[in-house]
């Protein structure tokens, strides 16, 4: 028997649950499916469990930043504990998210789907129709095609260690290898970060990450830049990494080498579908190229930063789209960050095209010295800014410090408003705080 649905929604992660319950608001009638944890990546094992490990990474370098300064005696994290603490937050999101949607009249199927070759979304035993479909099966990690790639382990297994080992590698360079990095030192371990070439986060100003790497390694952690691992054995109870002149053997080792769109089981080739190796090809209003289907979120091939806000602000368009919107969907400008001790945040134009563009400006600035890191005697904190030299407005800035984040989010609502300085710097804000310092900044 085919169940008939005005929308069929594939995967229950952030932007496919907030689109489902913004339906029901329309009072449409919905399906959600998902083949693994609802809630998706970012609660369950993503952003939000990472961040709860990393306060364990903000607390130690924090009491090692104020040795001296007022501060004695040292603190080490426990693993367990830490642990503890995040599975205490992530074990109840999938069954309470799934029981959320079916409180608000959405049907939920917990099965592997696919889409057969009469168009229909096969779900399990059950057959779904839609008037449309929805794709939002997100990425999962990618695992590098060398022998003995069974025994890497993924971003997903890292953040569910019931131990931490004595000595991890982390294979690529990525904002997820830099972070789970950082993490594994504060908790102890000898921390290796290999990347196959020199430039790791390479979305990133360039100086700015170089000088971030130096500063791990300056705290222990050891970098192999311009490094290949072309195989893993084991030998005992550690796993050798080993490459052209390059040997290293190691605890555990992580294959931090990106994510790849999940595209490959879900009969695309049924019904018209395309995608390429990043992802479901989209239109400006979402739509693949069948134009029944729609696709948001981490599946779908774009050059934006793939985050959790993109996929719920999408959500919220497709919300709005198929409530009679006939607007084609308008992005504003997506910060992204390496979260860590330090942040490394980045909004907007890069911090290069002033160099090759003269309608931009180039501020940098290191803040170091100013009264709000050396207040916590942080070590490195920089900031560059690019401003329209014509409306003399920020356009986009870069930020290397310990709270890069809370500074990130300003110049993305100075750029998304499109904010004169001279009209920031009409604002009173409360100080001293990171806030009042950013009309030093421009």
């Amino acid at each position: 028997m085919t169940k008939q649905y005005d929308v069929v929604i594939l995967g229950g992660g952030v932007a496919g649950v907030s689109l489902a319950h913004s339906l029901r608001r329309q009072r449409k009638t919905v399906a959600v499916v998902e083949n693994n944890l609802y809630g998706g990546t970012c609660p369950n094992r993503g952003c939000d469990p990472k961040k709860i490990l990393l306060s364990g990474l903000e607390v130690t370098q924090l009491v090692d930043d104020m040795q001296g300064n007022g501060i004695s005696g040292k603190v080490k994290v426990n693993w367990s504990d830490l642990m503890r603490h995040k599975r205490q937050y992530t074990n109840p999101i999938s069954n309470a998210t799934q029981n959320g949607l079916a409180s608000d009249g959405i049907d939920t199927y917990h099965e592997n789907a696919h889409f057969n070759k009469d168009g229909l979304l096969e779900a399990g035993n059950d057959l779904l129709s839609g008037d449309k479909y929805v794709i939002a099966t997100g990425q999962r990690p990618s695992i590098l095609d060398i022998p003995g790639k069974q025994f890497f382990k993924t971003s997903t297994d890292f953040l569910n260690l019931d131990e931490m080992p004595e000595d991890v590698t982390f294979v690529g360079g990525g904002y997820i290898g830099f972070e789970l990095a950082g993490i594994a030192h504060a908790a102890g371990a000898t921390v290796h970060l290999i990347h196959h070439n020199d430039r790791p986060l390479k979305q990133f100003d360039q100086q700015l990450v170089n000088q971030a790497v130096d500063h791990l390694t300056q705290l222990g952690i050891d970098f192999h830049m311009n490094t290949d691992v072309k195989a893993i054995t084991q030998v005992g109870d550690q796993f050798v990494l080993s490459g052209d002149d390059f040997r290293l053997p190691t605890d555990m080792v992580f294959c931090t080498a990106g994510r790849v769109p999940n595209v490959d089981t879900i009969g695309l080739e049924n019904i018209g579908v395309k995608a390429d190796q990043h992802g479901v090809l989209v239109n400006e209003y979402l739509q693949t190229t069948n134009p029944n289907i729609f696709a948001m979120g981490d599946v779908v091939s774009t050059k934006r930063p793939k985050l959790t806000p993109v996929a719920g602000y999408e959500a919220g368009y497709l919300a709005k789209y198929f409530n009679g919107l006939t607007e084609k969907i308008q992005f504003k400008a997506i910060p992204t960050i390496v979260f860590g001790q330090p942040s490394l945040g980045q909004v907007g134009l890069p911090s290069s095209i002033a160099t090759d563009d003269s309608r931009y400006m180039l501020i940098t600035n290191d803040m170091t010295s100013w009264y709000s890191y050396h207040r916590l005697n942080e070590p490195l904190a920089k900031a560059k800014v690019v401003i329209n030299r014509d409306s003399e407005t920020v356009v986009g800035a870069t930020v290397l410090s310990n709270h890069a984040d809370y500074l990130i989010n300003i110049f993305t609502m100075m750029i998304d408003q499109q904010m004169k300085i001279s009209d920031f710097n009409k604002e009173i804000l409360a100080y001293p705080t990171f806030a009042s310092d950013v009309q030093y900044l421009i």
